[in-house]
C-alpha cells in the first residue's frame, strides 16, 4: 500500500476490556505493525457520561499493554491530532455540527424522546420501518418559537439525502450497498450537547487521518450513517472491514454464560499474553497454511484481512487451553509455580512465605503436574494432592477397589517395602509396583488402582511415584492409614 497506513481502537470505557475487544484492537495492531510507516492510535470514546469511567480506561490500556499492543499515537502518549478523549473534543463537534446547520445540512428537532417512541411504536405496528418521520426538517420561525416556549430542548438532526443510494467497500464483505430512505434523519448531537456516536466517530477518523477503520460486525449496521456524514462535510471515505461476532461453542452470541469475557479474567486465571494473543489472530483470521502457533512477528508477517472470514468465529475454550499449554511447555517449572502461587494463596493453601526447602518441594510437585496443566489457575484441581492429607473416598467405583480381597495385601506389602527405601525419590519408588505385582501374582492394575486411591484419593491423576516422592513416607504413611487402616 503506498498510503500511510492509519488505524485506530476507539473503545468505551464502560466496563472490563472484553475479549472481542482485544481481537479488533489485534487486527488493527497488525495491519498498523505489517507496514514501515504504519501507525495505531489509540483513542477513547467517553461521551457516554453515566457509564464511562476513569478505571474502565485503565483496564483497557493495561490489557492492551500486557498484550504486547503498544500504540503509536493517542492517550497517554500523545500526537499531531489530539485530544484522544472524545470529551475533550467537544467544540471541535460544535464546530462541525454548526457547519450543517449553516449549509441546510442539519436542523433543530424539538420532539421529546416521549413522542419519539411513540411514533416509533406506531410505525412497528404498521409494519413500517420504524425510522423518524421527519416532523421538525421544515419547522416555521413561528413553530420554533413556540417550542422553546414550552422549554424544550432541541436535538440536532442530520438531514439525510433522500432517494439515493449510500455505497462503500468492505475488506470483509465486499461491496455494500444501502437505500438512504432506509437510514432516516438520524441525531448528531444530543439536547445536552454532546454528540452522538455516529457524529463524533467520523469527525475523529477524518481529523485523525485514518485511512482503514476496522471494527466489529455489530457496527455494520452504522456505517450508512457514517458514509453520509462523510459526504456531507467533505471527508474522504476511510476503508471499512467489518469483522464477524465472536460466538460461544453453541453458536450464540459469547457472553459470560461461556466463561471469562474479558482479557483480565483471562491474565488472572494465568493464560499467557501470547497464547491469548495468538488465539485472537485465529478468530476469523485463516492463515495460508496449516501453521497454529505463531510469533507475535510471525503473525505481523502473515496476517492480511484478505483472509479474513465474515462468517461469525467460535470462542473454543479447548482450543484457547491447548494453545497456552504449548506456550507454558516453554516456561521453566520455577515460573510455572511462581504463576500457581497467588491462586494458593488466594484458596488459602498457602499463607505466609515458603522457605527455601518448601519452595524446592512445591517446584518438584509442579515438575510431576506441570504436563497436567493448560493455565495458571488449573493448578488448583491438583493443590489437594499436595496439600490435603485428610483423604476421603466418596466415589462408589473407587470404594469397590478398595473393597476387592487383594486391596489389603497389596497396600500391606507396599508399605513394608516403601519403608525400606533409603534414596526416597521417584526413581526408587518405581520399581515398587512391579514388586508387589511380582510377589502376589496380582495385575498391574490390582496394584496400581488402591494404591493410588488410598495415597490421592482419586482413580487418575499424575505419575504416582512422583506423587510419593514430594509427600514424603510419612504422609504417604498417615494417608494410606486414614483410608485403609490395617
Amino acid at each position: 500500500m503506498s498510503e500511510q497506513i492509519r488505524v485506530r481502537f476507539a473503545p468505551s470505557p464502560t466496563g472490563p476490556f472484553h475479549i472481542g475487544g482485544a481481537r479488533s484492537a489485534l487486527f488493527n495492531w497488525l495491519l498498523a505493525r505489517k507496514y514501515p510507516n504504519g501507525k495505531f492510535v489509540l483513542r477513547i470514546e467517553d461521551t457516554d457520561r453515566v457509564r464511562s469511567s476513569k478505571e474502565s480506561e485503565e483496564n483497557i490500556k493495561e490489557s492492551l499493554k500486557w498484550l504486547g499492543l503498544d500504540w503509536d499515537e493517542g492517550v497517554d502518549v500523545g500526537g499531531d491530532y489530539g485530544p484522544y478523549h472524545q470529551m475533550e473534543r467537544l467544540d471541535i463537534y460544535k464546530k462541525y455540527a454548526q457547519q450543517l446547520l449553516d449549509e441546510g445540512k442539519a436542523y433543530y428537532c424539538y420532539c421529546t424522546e416521549e413522542e419519539i417512541a411513540a411514533e416509533r411504536k406506531a410505525l412497528m405496528a404498521e409494519n413500517k420501518m420504524p425510522i423518524y418521520q421527519g416532523h421538525c426538517r421544515h419547522l416555521t420561525a413561528e413553530q420554533i418559537e413556540a417550542y422553546k416556549a414550552e422549554g424544550r430542548k432541541p436535538t440536532i438532526r442530520f438531514r439525510t439525502p433522500e432517494n439515493k443510494t449510500v455505497e462503500f467497500e468492505d475488506m470483509v464483505r465486499g461491496h455494500m450497498q444501502f437505500d438512504s430512505n432506509g437510514v432516516g434523519d438520524f441525531v448528531i448531537v444530543k439536547a445536552d450537547g454532546i454528540p452522538v456516536y455516529n457524529f463524533a466517530v467520523v469527525i475523529d477518523d477524518a481529523l485523525m487521518k485514518i485511512s482503514h477503520v476496522i471494527r466489529a460486525e455489530e457496527h455494520l449496521s452504522n456505517t450508512p450513517r457514517q458514509v453520509v456524514l462523510y459526504d456531507a462535510l467533505g471527508f474522504n471515505v476511510p476503508t471499512f472491514a467489518h469483522i464477524s461476532l465472536i460466538l460461544g461453542k453453541d453458536h450464540s452470541k459469547m457472553s459470560k454464560r461461556h466463561g471469562a469475557t474479558s482479557v483480565e479474567q483471562y491474565k488472572n486465571l494465568g493464560y499467557l499474553p501470547e497464547a491469548i494473543v495468538n488465539f485472537l489472530a485465529l478468530l476469523g483470521w485463516a492463515p495460508q497454511n496449516e501453521q497454529e502457533i505463531f510469533s507475535i512477528d510471525e503473525l505481523v508477517k502473515a496476517f492480511s484481512m484478505d483472509h479474513v472470514a465474515k462468517n461469525p468465529a467460535v470462542f473454543d475454550i479447548d482450543k484457547l487451553n491447548w494453545l497456552n499449554a504449548q506456550y507454558m511447555k516453554k516456561l521453566s517449572t520455577e515460573k510455572i509455580t511462581m504463576m500457581a502461587i497467588p491462586h494458593l494463596v488466594a484458596k488459602g493453601y498457602l499463607n505466609g512465605a515458603l522457605s527455601t526447602a518448601e519452595m524446592a518441594q512445591l517446584v518438584r510437585f509442579t515438575e510431576i503436574i506441570r504436563d497436567h496443566l493448560s493455565y495458571g489457575a488449573q493448578f488448583l484441581e491438583f493443590a489437594d494432592l499436595y496439600f490435603n492429607d485428610d483423604i476421603v473416598v466418596k466415589d462408589d467405583e473407587a470404594q469397590k477397589v478398595l473393597a476387592d480381597e487383594t486391596a489389603p495385601a497389596v497396600i500391606k506389602l507396599f508399605k513394608e517395602k516403601l519403608d525400606s527405601v533409603e534414596d526416597f525419590d521417584a526413581a526408587h519408588i518405581q520399581p515398587i509396583f512391579k514388586q508387589v505385582t511380582k510377589e502376589l501374582k496380582v495385575g498391574g492394575k490390582k496394584v496400581y488402582m488402591p494404591l493410588r486411591i488410598t495415597i490421592t484419593g482419586q482413580m487418575h491423576g499424575p505419575d504416582l511415584a512422583g506423587i510419593i516422592e514430594v509427600l514424603g513416607r510419612d504422609r504417604v504413611f498417615k494417608r494410606i492409614d486414614k483410608v485403609m487402616p490395617l
